[in-house]
Formats: C-alpha cells, structure tokens, sequence
C-alpha cells in the first residue's frame, strides 16, 4: 500500500480544560495547537468555537474561526479547516419549519460555514445527513434517560450538499449510521454528488450510545454500503481509542483514512499532537506515509 494516509485531527470538542489542560479553545490557542499537528503530520483539521452544538441559539459566529484559521493558512495555504454546526430544534426546517423553533433553521444554522467561505477560508463543507441520539449509560451499563438530540433531516442534508455545490467546497460527510449513509448513496447513484466528497465513519467507543461498534465486521458492512461510489473515506472511534482497538490498523490496511483527536477520543493526558504522531507511526508500520496538502486534497477530489 503506497497511497498516502490524510491524517485528519479534531482537535477540541466540546472538552472543557478541566478534563485535560492542553485541549485547545481559544482561537489562539487553536492556532498553535494547529501548527504542532500539522508539523508532526496532520493534513485536515477541525475545532469546535465556544457557540454550542445543541442549545443555544441556532447559530455560530464566524470570527473565531477566521481568528485561528487565518493565523494557519499566512504559513500553509493549503490547510485543510473545515468547522462544526449547531444542531436543529424539533421539526425544523427551512425558515423553522413546522412546530421548529424561531432561529433553528438549517439556514441559519449553516450561514456561518457560507461565509467562511466567503472569506476565503474553507477547506471543507460540512455534512451531516441525519439526527444522532446521543445516548449515554450508568456506570453498570443501563441506559441513562438523557434527552441530547443531534437533529437534521433530510431536507437539512439535502441543504448542507446543495450549499457545498454552490460553494466549490469539498464536503465532509459525518456518518454516524447506516441511515446516513443511504442519505449519500442517494446522490451517489443519481450521479449527482458535488466533487470533492470525504466519508468519516464515526464508529462508537465504549462511553457513546450511539453508532456500530469498531470492529472489522462493523467497517465491513459500511464498506459493503460504499462499494462503487469511488469515495475516500476514515475512520474515527468517538468515545474510544482508534489506535488501542485496531481500527486505525484495520482502516490503513485497506486503504482508509484516520481522524484522530481530542474531541473523538476524550484522550485526559496526551495532546493533539502526540495523537497524530502516534496515527502518523502506525500509517508508517502499514508502509503509508502522511499525506501532504496537496495530496490530501487530490485523494478527496476537491474542486
């Protein structure tokens, strides 16, 4: 295998600093921690602001992302950023849709990625084809009754691609189930996907209630689902370690990618930069190396 390996990293999250002290927030801090990854070999990255994903207002302010990125990309053009997005309110839809809350809208929701663009800044759109239930357990493995809903239809995917089109931009597809993988075989075997599309199986560690577990039969079946559609792809364990349960080994071996991080991995005592070290020395052992900018966005196909 001598294809390179796009070591992706995400790099915050939602984890606070209490939990480990070297996770990036502010937009400075994001721009360093940026740098040291992409040094030690990371070619796409992602952060989450201080706007959250559910609750809130619906929307997401632009400028700490222009704030950090910009900071990266004076030193490396080619830097992929792409960002996050808030979740939508009940029914919501365009302009709220019935019974969704006012200001919940996949419009305003998405309007902060639209300028990033606009600015000039955006490596990858984002798209999020389905509603995650983000289900979480007690201590001796019975579900907790939690409430936290990732929400967005279909007619929300059907957006966040059209909005790539209109874009130029790549798309970073999240698939967090099966289901959402149906929503991108749609396109695909309608010929009619934006060029520049990048699957991430998110696969759920052992703190998330959500997701098919990391096994090789669980990456078989999405790989079953992708056959055909030419598209690249990673693997991430969120809630879990992608290199101690073998995926990231598995993934390399048959071509894929790795997103790797604090955010996915929830990691209390490395940083960003040690975990894509630790991705970049396992690529290497399956005799990949590190992908560059350039080769990066040539494997994804972006406009």
């Amino acid at each position: 295998m001598t294809k390179p390996a796009i070591i992706e990293v995400a790099m915050n999250g939602e984890l606070p600093k209490r939990a480990n002290p070297q996770v990036p927030r502010s937009p400075d801090e994001v721009a360093e921690d940026a740098l040291r990854c992409i040094a030690a070999g990371a070619s796409v990255l992602h952060n989450h602001t201080g706007d959250p994903v559910i609750g809130g207002s619906g929307r997401h302010d632009p400028e700490p992302y222009r704030v950090a990125w910009s900071q990266v990309l004076e030193r490396h053009p080619d830097a992929l950023f792409y960002p996050t997005m808030p979740g939508g309110g009940p029914g919501g839809g365009p302009g709220g849709g019935p019974g969704g809350a006012p200001g919940q809208s996949i419009e305003q929701r998405y309007a902060h990625i639209e300028q990033l663009a606009r600015w000039g800044l955006l490596g990858l759109g984002l798209v999020d084809p389905g509603t995650t239930d983000l289900g979480r357990f007690h201590p001796d493995g019975r579900p907790r009754a939690g409430d936290t809903v990732y929400q967005n239809t279909w007619a929300d995917g059907v957006y966040m691609v059209e909005a790539c089109r209109r874009m130029n931009a790549g798309m970073s597809v999240s698939i967090f189930e099966p289901g959402f993988m149906r929503f991108m075989l749609g396109y695909a075997e309608a010929d009619a996907l934006p060029p520049g599309g990048f699957i991430k199986f998110y696969f759920g560690g052992p703190r998330a209630g959500f997701g098919l577990p990391p096994t090789e039969k669980a990456l078989d079946a999405y790989l079953d689902m992708l056959e055909g559609t030419g598209l690249p792809w990673l693997v991430s364990v969120q809630g879990g370690d992608v290199a101690a349960c073998g995926m990231a080994r598995l993934a390399l071996e048959r071509g894929g990618h790795l997103q790797v991080g604090l955010e996915p991995s929830g990691d209390r005592t490395r940083s960003n930069s040690q975990l894509v070290e630790e991705a970049v020395g396992i690529a290497r052992a399956c005799g990949r190396e590190p992908a560059s900018f350039a080769e990066a966005r040539g494997l994804i196909g972006l406009p």
